[in-house]
């Protein structure tokens, strides 16, 4: 089972885009749609799908939250052919960021901004030893810019099943701003392959809620270890949510939490929703007594 879930905020489109995004991809599927009923949001959809084998989730929860460049998709496609096909399947509404053609990093690469705001950078490798075909991206701009190599240390410390993985340093001066050391990193964490890198060109783009990491815990011990290691945001804990020192937005949940609200009566999956929403760190036993009625 994926440990960690990448978890995506929309305002009202979160089926629509997964559906799109289904289409688009081998190996891809919606394995859940379902509503949270009075939430603060109102009654909000979530769809829990795959893409190429990779799992994701997603909310309709109100125009709170924007994606924006500081986390997209990245896409390592087998050809030029390829790189084509999605951007056709993409690039209707979209905001290209990087124009579609030849970089020095790839023969077919380009960087949009899909219509409902997800940010993708398909790439044309021409290599066999990138196994995970959609691996998020943390562009570590603003404050967070020359932190990249920091954080997935942290990340290392807090994941224990890790790979360190590749690291590319700028050369002297290849930067605009000063700040940045990692023009392009890849780690594992919990066996979710993620790339990092900071920005080159003086951004300004920063982490939100839009787009999160989802953990599964399999008890309250782990919850409560994850917790106690990543939150350093104390006004930014709710439902289950915390930001680490970098900004980077997190869900620390138990693993059965959807099969739960799957199985229970509306009644108790009211009661469990309610439960919830009420929390910061998420406490198993507490759900477990506000699904019963206790």
């Amino acid at each position: 089972m994926q440990k960690i879930i990448p978890h995506l905020w929309f305002d009202t489109q979160a089926v629509e885009a997964a559906k799109l995004y289904v289409s688009l991809f081998e190996n891809s599927r919606i394995n859940s749609i379902s509503q949270l009923h009075e939430t603060p949001s109102g009654d909000v959809d979530t769809v829990d799908f795959e893409l190429d084998g990779v799992s994701f989730s997603a909310i309709s929860a109100g125009p709170y939250f924007q994606l924006n460049p500081s986390i997209s998709l990245m896409v390592t496609c087998r050809s030029a052919e390829e790189v084509d096909r999605l951007y056709e399947g993409l690039k209707e509404g979209s905001e290209v960021l990087m124009p579609l053609g030849e970089y020095p990093f790839s023969k077919r690469y380009v960087w949009l901004a899909d219509k409902y705001g997800l940010n993708w950078q398909l790439t044309y490798f021409e290599t066999d030893e990138i196994t995970q075909k959609i691996r998020p991206s943390f562009l570590f701009a603003g404050d967070a810019c020359g932190k990249t190599e920091e954080a997935l240390a942290f990340y290392r410390s807090v994941f224990l099943d890790t790979n360190p993985g590749y690291i590319n340093r700028y050369q002297p001066g290849e930067a605009k701003d000063p700040r940045a050391r990692i023009n392009y990193a890849e780690t594992t964490l919990l066996g979710l392959q993620l790339v990092a890198m900071d920005h080159g060109a003086g951004g300004t783009e920063a982490f939100n809620e839009a787009f999160s990491l989802m953990v599964l815990c399999k008890d309250q011990a782990e919850i409560d270890d994850y917790w106690q290691k990543l939150s350093a945001v104390p006004e930014a804990e709710q439902c289950g949510w915390l930001k680490d020192r970098f900004g980077v937005s997190w869900q620390i949940v138990p693993e059965h939490l959807s099969r739960l609200l799957a199985s229970s009566s509306p009644e108790e999956a009211h009661r469990i929703t309610q439960a919830f929403l009420g929390m910061k760190k998420l406490d198993i036993a507490e759900l477990e007594k506000a699904r019963l009625g206790k």
